[in-house]
């Protein structure tokens, strides 16, 4: 399994905290920024935080970046220049966690789409420059009671990134024996279904659906032999559940859309073993009925 080094002491670790979810439906209101729009919903269910799954929606401006090769010693990878799509854009899906940044929202989103001319595309989009031009983008999320995602430096890549956090204001804090789900960020060099499955086991959940789901992987290994072999990555869950294998231990089914930074955009499930993560993995496990014997 493939490494990289980031300038700063490794973690190895998967941070998580026990939390409640609120499923939600919403069309974003058109003529807004997406953060302005996703904002909005979050604002009226009185919610912080959370993950949602994005689809459809025409955008007249979308700009976004690129995973790319690293310019200085700061950072092992970066981000490409600002590119602007050919509008209108018309959005596939899309997965984004929503939070604070200081004391303002922001959300992160790794997006699929088409532009003008029906080329297949995909990135990091930038929510608070691109404009909704329709009302057809639905959103489907989950809003968190008791754990919250904020951005955070990290020591280890040296970016600010979402991680779960303590949910702020008056409520009380989820008590592990009530949680449904785990609020999760799984740091670099950890196999991302490997993770996943360890936190099912610890929790003693035979099955488990993820919910959102950023983040980038050092190239890719699919479950039918492709690989992706540029390792900077920038990669969107479509679905993944976590079910118990033949041998009765958790096995995660994960299956993804990414763009290389060279350009190459992949869809596949992701072989269990082989894919570490790059920077950065976030996302919502959510215990299915039936399967939640209490989060240890």
């Amino acid at each position: 399994m493939r490494q990289l080094q980031h300038p700063g002491p490794p973690q190895l670790c998967t941070e998580q905290l026990p939390a409640l979810l609120l499923p939600f439906e919403a069309r974003l209101a058109p003529g807004q920024t997406l953060l302005a729009a996703v904002t909005r919903v979050f604002a009226e269910l009185g919610a912080d935080s959370g993950v949602a799954r994005l689809r459809g929606g025409r955008w007249s401006v979308w700009p976004y970046v690129l995973p790319a090769l690293s310019r200085s010693p700061a950072h092992a990878v970066y981000f490409s220049e600002r590119h602007e799509a050919d509008a209108p854009v018309d959005l596939e899906e899309a997965t984004l966690t929503f939070g604070r940044r200081g004391d303002r929202p922001w959300l992160h989103a790794h997006v699929d789409w088409t532009d003008r001319a029906g080329v297949p595309h995909c990135g990091h989009v930038l929510p608070d420059e691109a404009v909704l031009a329709d009302d057809s983008a639905q959103l489907d999320g989950w809003a968190l009671r008791g754990a919250a995602f904020e951005v955070m430096p990290d020591g280890e890549t040296h970016f600010s990134l979402f991680r779960p956090t303590p949910e702020a204001g008056p409520e009380r804090p989820i008590p592990s024996t009530e949680a449904t789900a785990v609020a999760l960020r799984v740091s670099p060099n950890l196999d991302l279904c490997t993770a996943l499955e360890s936190v099912c086991a610890a929790h003693g959940w035979t099955r488990a659906r993820v919910r959102g789901g950023v983040g980038s992987t050092i190239g890719a290994v699919f479950d039918d032999g492709r690989i992706v072999k540029p390792f900077v990555t920038e990669t969107l869950i479509r679905q993944g559940e976590i079910r118990s294998g033949a041998d009765g231990r958790p096995q995660a089914q994960i299956d993804v859309t990414l763009i290389d930074h060279l350009g190459g955009r992949h869809q596949g499930r992701l072989a269990r073993g082989e894919n570490p993560v790059l920077v950065t993995f976030e996302l919502v496990l959510e215990a299915l009925p039936g399967s939640l014997a209490g989060l240890g």
